[in-house]
């Protein structure tokens, strides 16, 4: 049975991703504008797009993914949601972040303060997106491929990986240019890398998923 998943599981991980990019692509420049002009509201937009629609898409079919390749992943479900957390030792990185974020505020506002457009709708979006990309990109694509030897071949594979998931949204934005110039995209890889490391360093799902709330949160709030 281990055998047989071993040989299944890269024409599994191919169609994958293939699957996942090329329906990404397509939500992002057809179905989430559709919805959300249909739902007026803001809140209840972002609750069926995060909330219902990302998590059947992205965090559903990775779990169920995790769970039939069991025998051959580095961690297995059950691990990386029971694992307990020393959160002492991930404290550092919360206040780097909030440094980073509140010293990006003061750059581009001259002050630290609250968005005016920071609502119930942000943090929708922030209680879902740790979630389900985390799901996908650690959870599963970095689970599924991660070896004890090279682990940081794997880790900038899908740091790469995570920062062409935002080439759609960049595109349809028209901030595709300006992301590279202003050499943002590095900030997208090395988020990646530091929520892969903490992912395998953990072996919980959840230290990840934490920190990117968290990061989230406060680029929503600040910037």
């Amino acid at each position: 049975m281990k055998r047989m998943n071993s040989a299944l599981k890269m024409p599994v991980l191919i169609i994958y991703v293939i699957v996942f990019y090329s329906i990404w692509t397509v939500w992002e420049f057809w179905i989430k504008t559709f919805i959300s002009n249909t739902f007026g509201n803001e809140c209840i937009s972002q609750l069926i797009k995060s909330g219902i629609i990302k998590n059947l898409v992205w965090t559903f079919p990775a779990i169920l993914l995790v769970w039939h390749f069991k025998s051959d992943v580095y961690i297995t479900l059950k691990e990386m949601f029971s694992t307990k957390v020393n959160w002492l030792k991930y404290l550092p990185i919360f206040i780097f972040f909030t440094i980073y974020i509140l010293a990006g505020a003061i750059l581009k506002n001259g002050r630290v303060e609250i968005v005016r457009d920071f609502g119930m709708d942000k943090i929708i979006i922030v209680l879902f997106v740790g979630l389900t990309e985390e799901m996908v990109f650690r959870g599963w694509l970095l689970n599924a491929t991660i070896r004890e030897n090279g682990k940081w071949f794997y880790i900038i594979i899908n740091a790469v990986m995570f920062l062409v998931m935002h080439f759609p949204t960049w595109i349809y934005s028209g901030n595709f240019i300006s992301y590279f110039t202003s050499l943002q995209f590095i900030e997208v890889m090395a988020l990646s890398v530091i929520f892969s490391i903490t992912f395998i360093k953990s072996r919980s799902i959840l230290v990840p998923i934490t920190l990117h709330m968290y990061f989230d949160l406060l680029v929503f709030m600040f910037i």
